[in-house]
């Protein structure tokens, strides 16, 4: 199957019904929101005093983009998303920054977009749990992508899913995750939806997808960011920022 075709498959899942109730996820995973709000403030600290031009992959329904624009009064962002349900609610949520120019939401491939944009013309890379969708090869573009549009001493930051090095470790967390979904998505009588995101997970656990933390740091430095760090560690989920020399 090729890469593209895997993007395909996952892209589709989040424009059924996965993406037209996605702030469920808040119920699934307490960390997302906490690390959106994680990626804003590493956003906030940096460059001080300085207009920031930022770009957004895998935008959603607005949850991060909301924390970067709130942080930082002089950041423009362009916000990429592929599943058109997820950007008209974040449209709805933030049509107040939309129509004060500072945000421009765009359905569009995350590569593909990252590539239409000039080399060093921005100065935040942001992301909240959608790098770790992306295949292997995908996301090895991507990151290189990203590391030529960042202007020098530009910021890369992440908010994901980065799984634990340990496999019987990440096998032992994953069940447990497993588990507690079961058991919210039986109280909320919605095991239709559960069914869409066991099925999305086995595909972020495939072995052309699933995103281990030390390779996925080592592939940051190899691109030649320095430094890279994690600045949150919670399980799997993880703030991992990195700066372009």
């Amino acid at each position: 199957m090729s890469a593209r075709l895997h993007e395909t498959l996952q892209d589709n899942l989040f424009a059924g019904k996965i993406g037209a109730e996605y702030e469920l996820l808040r119920l699934m995973c307490p960390n997302h929101v906490l690390l959106a709000k994680s990626v804003g403030e590493a956003v906030a600290g940096f460059r001080p005093g300085v207009a920031l031009k930022g770009f957004e992959i895998g935008c959603g329904t607005g949850i991060c983009t909301l924390a970067l624009l709130a942080a930082r009064d002089d950041l423009t962002l362009i916000a990429v998303d592929s599943a058109a349900k997820m950007l008209d609610q974040a449209r709805a949520s933030l049509a107040d920054y939309v129509a004060a120019g500072r945000v421009d939401f765009r359905e569009a491939d995350a590569l593909a977009a990252l590539k239409a944009l000039p080399d060093g013309s921005v100065d935040v890379v942001a992301s909240n749990y959608a790098i770790h969708n992306f295949s292997q090869g995908y996301r090895a573009q991507t990151l290189a992508e990203v590391y030529r549009v960042l202007t020098p001493g530009g910021l890369f930051v992440n908010g994901d899913r980065y799984a634990i090095d340990d496999r019987a470790a990440h096998l032992a967390d994953t069940q447990a995750m497993m588990r507690q979904w079961f058991k919210l998505f039986k109280e909320l009588d919605r095991l239709d939806l559960l069914e869409d995101w066991i099925v999305h997970l086995y595909g972020d656990e495939s072995p052309d997808h699933i995103m281990y933390l030390q390779p996925a740091l080592d592939q940051l430095a190899a691109l030649g960011f320095a430094p890279v760090e994690v600045a949150f560690r919670e399980g799997v989920d993880t703030l991992a920022k990195a700066h372009k020399p």
